[in-house]
């Protein structure tokens, strides 16, 4: 029965509806859009052209290369941006060319964590991470980890910078800084 009530919305109410919900989640997703990064695996591909299907790896200096388009700078791009400017060089080729991109592999969001931990290592990260996570990843602290002098090393088109994180203080409930969300580059040091 209740089925048959929502038949009775217009629809335009179900249009407004729909709107406000898309608008709302829209604005969320324009925030957390996902930046590409040096060794990230792109699946690249335009409508009705075979020959035009490639998968390639974002290089160490940002740019992927791909047919008729020749090299183009990817890294710290939403997919939104590549795929743009990937359509404007095919159209001096293809008559109103449809591309898209899908990440296939997020290899190059990765973190580094180093200094007294169990496993030092890259990790990638397949969500957003908090310095605990990684260095839960990297097996914890070992005892002689000076765990309240742990700094984030972090590079921006502003240059470098150093984030102090005291691992008391999160014990605390007092650390809960979305600064110490990493980034992908990010490097945690444990001295």
């Amino acid at each position: 029965m209740k089925i048959f009530k929502l038949a009775k919305f217009n629809l335009t109410q179900l249009f407004v509806i729909f709107a406000v919900f898309l608008g709302w989640n829209i604005s969320f997703a324009e925030s957390e859009k996902y930046l590409i990064n040096a060794g990230d695996v792109l699946e690249i591909s335009v409508w009705n052209e075979e020959a035009l299907k490639r998968e390639v790896t974002v290089l160490p200096d940002g740019s992927i290369s791909f047919p008729l388009t020749g090299t183009v700078a990817a890294s710290g791009k939403t997919l939104d941006a590549v795929r743009k400017e990937l359509t404007e060089k095919l159209t001096e080729y293809i008559a109103e060319p449809v591309v898209n991109i899908v990440v296939k592999a997020a290899s190059g969001n990765a973190v580094y964590v180093t200094g007294q931990v169990k496993n030092p290592g890259k990790y990638v990260m397949v969500e957003p991470m908090h310095v605990v996570q990684a260095l839960s990843l990297a097996g914890g602290l070992t005892a002689f980890a000076a765990q309240d002098d742990i700094i984030i090393l972090r590079k921006s088109s502003a240059g470098s910078e150093t984030i102090q994180f005291e691992y008391s203080d999160l014990e605390d409930g007092r650390s809960l800084n979305k600064k110490h969300i990493l980034k992908s580059g990010d490097v945690v040091i444990v001295p």
